[in-house]
């Protein structure tokens, strides 16, 4: 398919939130896709991602994450600076904004004659996070999360109750969860608190842990794993086409 990009600056309760819709050409109404970068926004890697998910029929959307905190159309480097600034917006946004965002694309999609109204979320690192955040809306029906960050912690600040595990209640859809086992940001007791209370939960959910460091499906960078990320490619786009179709 080839793939069509536009801009979309939607207004939220916490400010203005850049949004990048990567879709087939036409106008054909597809599933759609909310897809959360890493703490560097829409970089290369991002980009790629969501154009490959588009690829295989479906429109995806990229929010500027922490749109409050920075201009329009912040892109952070791959570098301790970026690394630096991409943490300190992590610990400033409330969690509530994340939710606030969720509801604004939602709402806006449900405009969009290119979306059908079959929706599902997937990030990668804090971005897997947000998309499980994402999955808290009854209308995202399925997830996936690419070596979420923070679940087993309470770091991303939050109100009592309000941290994303204190509502595994509200998740109604499908949940894909994949790890790499390398890596030092969610230790083998921190994916096993989170595989925990999932199946406490009864939530519906496929879990995957593979030989992998931190970022392995960023293309960019010596932590890259090719192989892997085909994996985890196909793991989302059969878990889209079945939950979606």
């Amino acid at each position: 398919m080839i793939i069509q990009t536009h801009i979309v600056d939607l207004a939220t309760p916490t400010g203005i939130m850049r949004c990048y819709v990567h879709r087939p050409e036409g106008d054909r109404a597809y599933p759609t896709i909310l897809l959360y970068s890493e703490i560097f926004q829409q970089t290369g890697p991002i980009e790629r991602s969501a154009r490959l998910m588009a690829g295989h029929g479906y429109a995806v959307v990229v929010p500027e994450i922490f749109h409050e905190l920075n201009p329009i159309g912040t892109v952070l480097a791959y570098d301790q600076a970026g690394s630096d600034k991409g943490n300190s917006d992590k610990a400033s946004k409330s969690v509530e904004g994340y939710d606030t965002d969720n509801q604004a694309m939602i709402a806006w999609l449900g405009d969009q004659p290119w979306c059908n109204g079959q929706l599902g979320a997937m990030g990668f690192c804090i971005g897997g996070h947000l998309a499980f955040r994402a999955a808290l809306q009854s209308q995202v029906k399925a997830t996936a999360c690419f070596y979420p960050t923070d679940l087993h912690s309470n770091a991303i600040p939050n109100l009592p109750g309000q941290h994303s595990m204190d509502r595994l209640a509200d998740i109604s859809g499908e949940l894909l969860m994949f790890w790499g086992k390398q890596d030092p940001h969610i230790p083998a007791a921190g994916r096993a608190l989170v595989y925990q209370k999932l199946s406490e939960a009864e939530l519906n959910f496929s879990w995957h842990e593979v030989n992998g460091q931190h970022a392995f499906m960023r293309d960019e960078g010596l932590r890259y794993d090719a192989q892997l990320a085909m994996r985890g490619y196909q793991l989302a786009l059969d878990l889209f086409s079945r939950v979606l179709a």
